[in-house]
């Protein structure tokens, strides 16, 4: 990208261009020529951009088409790979970049994460099956007796997949909101206890909000379980760098030579895990121990490099040794389970199951029926739908300025109106003012511009201040902006608070609750976060680590959320990060009704348009699958 004195680079194109500076004074310390220099500058620019932009790495077609000069891909590869800075997946040895027999290039710490994920998943597969006690099995047909009626005889993939779990050292659901995970998974753990009662069970997600939401979820759904299994169940849950535990030294205290010890690690929100931390987490797992990874194929990617998920779920094939095993167990037959035909093909075989079936709304319902035509591209008929307004869980906003319209703002207002009337009404009412607050929330797709989660925070901030009537701030967003009920989000993780990114608080007057040590004055704002095993810890605003305010969100901070009603907000122009992930995402936020403001063309290109994560975990799987010589 060119830049200039007015638009200087943004980080991530000075770090891509700070490597290919790197990669330039290799070259020229081996007596490269100009050609192969700039060549290689290029490449070595395209793929760390690449990765900013999420990609595990860059196709070489890609790489060729973007140069100034024309040069053809075979001409690209045999350049790269004299050049003497380019590995390849056989002989990676220590240089900077590897491009692979699929003319992926990567750089190496990529590469690397994806050669050891895919070892550690493949580990993990091949493993000889677990044995399955007979008091496990008796537990689980006890547990999912009730599932048989619904499903009138036919394979319930709930109680399956329970099945797999016991069977095997790997498991990856993928199923979206109201499908039967959390369900599931209490029956499993219940299974697990059964068998051993000292089981040691870690339950982990990549944020502290959905860390919080697993542990609520699962107790919840455990009321059924007998006493002395439900008193067995995890008391407590961790986000993924909390149970890895940060070091000093800023690297984890849990890994490959250090492991957790536990017997087995229940993932949720799966989907959001990134190469690196999805290798991490899983290396520090030891080859003893269950792995269960819990998410959405459809849902939006990690935020940093990768689509693990998405990869890990490819593939629900069984074989037929898994099968049969799987049929005797659930009382079946083999030739009653019949798993959905493969996304992609995969060396993973055994691991993945897709739930389909939703229980919290039906396929028809609104919420279920949008959903599904996002999912399978049908922009014409959701539109046509929409149109109609024939339920009033689903509400279109056909509002394509480039601000937000009269609709749009009216939505916006009437949604957090009862949220500041409850702060209003009483400051002090922790529990009924955060309620309130989590009932709605507005989605951006963006950042910036009159439609993104800056503007729309501001204009809130403008709005709750005349409610509660307050002067207006003297800042956009900064220490002047403190006021009682202001929301702010956590962007950065501070393990001493046991705060981080994702995690979202109020605040709030130091009276009323207790405060710890933070409290101060009846005059003193605190900033109030709601606790996983209940209550709220308070923390000073001049204690937070880097923060903002919270009306409005990204639909990427809201996986792992979910809320009564959600304004869906989409950008005036077509935008490539507006894509069918996306919406889907923000719509299965929603528990009771949704409603998007967009224009028409906005929102039919999200609907055609599918993101794309450029990796090559699939084949570093065949690779790991594939005996050595």
């Amino acid at each position: 990208m060119n830049t200039s004195p007015s638009t200087p680079p943004s980080g991530a194109e000075q770090l891509a261009q700070g490597f290919a500076l790197h990669v330039e004074q290799w070259l020229r310390r081996q007596g490269c020529d100009t050609a192969q220099i700039d060549t290689l500058r290029h490449a070595a620019q395209a793929v760390s951009l690449a990765t900013s932009d999420g990609h595990v790495c860059v196709a070489l077609a890609e790489v060729a088409a973007s140069m100034a000069g024309a040069i053809s891909v075979d001409a690209l590869r045999s350049t790269l790979r004299a050049s003497g800075v380019v590995g390849t997946p056989a002989a990676p040895g220590s240089l900077p970049l590897i491009l692979d027999e699929q003319d992926r290039l990567y750089l190496h710490r990529y590469f690397n994460y994806e050669q050891r994920l895919a070892r550690r998943l493949m580990r993990a597969a091949s493993a000889p099956p677990c044995a399955v006690s007979e008091v496990a099995r008796m537990q689980l047909n006890a547990l999912f007796e009730a599932n048989a009626q619904r499903t009138g005889g036919a394979a319930d993939w709930q109680k399956l997949a329970a099945a797999l779990a016991l069977r095997q050292h790997l498991t990856v659901i993928s199923g979206g909101p109201g499908t039967g995970k959390t369900t599931t998974v209490v029956n499993l753990l219940a299974c697990l206890i059964a068998q051993d009662p000292g089981c040691r069970i870690a339950l982990a997600a990549p944020t502290g909000k959905a860390a919080a939401r697993m542990l609520e979820a699962l107790r919840a759904r455990a009321e059924h379980l007998p006493d002395h299994i439900r008193e067995r169940l995890p008391s407590a849950s961790f986000t993924i760098h909390r149970l890895l535990g940060v070091s000093p030294a800023g690297g984890f205290i849990h890994h490959a030579g250090n492991p957790l010890a536990i017997d087995a690690l229940v993932v949720d929100e799966a989907s959001m895990l990134d190469l690196s931390l999805a290798t991490q987490l899983l290396e520090a797992v030891s080859d003893a121990a269950r792995i269960i990874l819990l998410g959405d194929k459809d849902q939006l990617s990690a935020v940093e490099s990768g689509a693990v998920f998405s990869e890990l779920s490819a593939d629900p094939g069984l074989s037929v040794a898994c099968r049969h095993d799987l049929a005797e167990g659930c009382g079946l037959s083999a030739a009653q389970i019949t798993p959905p035909a493969a996304s992609q093909p995969s060396a993973l075989q055994d691991a993945a199951v897709w739930f389909n079936r939703n229980f919290r709304f039906a396929a028809d319902s609104g919420i279920g029926r949008l959903a599904g035509d996002i999912n399978h591209a049908r922009a014409e008929e959701a539109i046509d739908w929409l149109r109609e307004g024939q339920d009033a869980s689903v509400r279109w906003l056909d509002d394509g300025g480039m601000a937000p319209g009269e609709a749009t703002l009216r939505e916006l207002a009437s949604g957090y109106a009862p949220y500041l009337e409850a702060v209003r009404r009483d400051p002090a009412d922790h529990a009924a003012i955060t309620r309130a607050f989590d009932a709605f929330r507005v989605l951006c797709a963006v950042r910036e511009g009159p439609r993104g989660v800056l503007a729309i925070n501001e204009l809130m901030t403008r709005q709750a201040r005349e409610h509660l009537g307050l002067a207006p701030a003297g800042g956009r967003d900064g220490a002047s902006a403190w006021y009682p009920g202001r929301p702010v989000m956590v962007l950065r993780n501070d393990p001493l608070l046991q705060l981080f990114n994702g995690d979202i608080g109020i605040a709030l007057p130091a009276a009323g609750g207790v405060a710890g040590d933070d409290a101060g004055s009846t005059h003193e704002l605190l900033v109030w976060f709601a606790q996983a095993g209940g209550g709220f810890r308070a923390v000073a605003p001049a204690r937070l680590p880097s923060h903002q305010t919270a009306y409005a969100m990204t639909v990427h901070k809201a996986q792992g959320s979910e809320f009564n009603d959600v304004l869906v907000l989409l950008p005036g122009q077509r935008s490539r990060v507006v894509t069918r992930e996306l919406l889907y995402t923000a719509v299965t936020r929603a528990r009771q009704s949704v409603a998007i403001a967009s224009g028409v063309e906005v929102l039919r290109a999200a609907i055609a348009s599918s993101t794309v994560r450029h990796g090559g975990l699939l084949s570093r799987l065949r690779e790991a699958a594939t005996p050595a010589g």
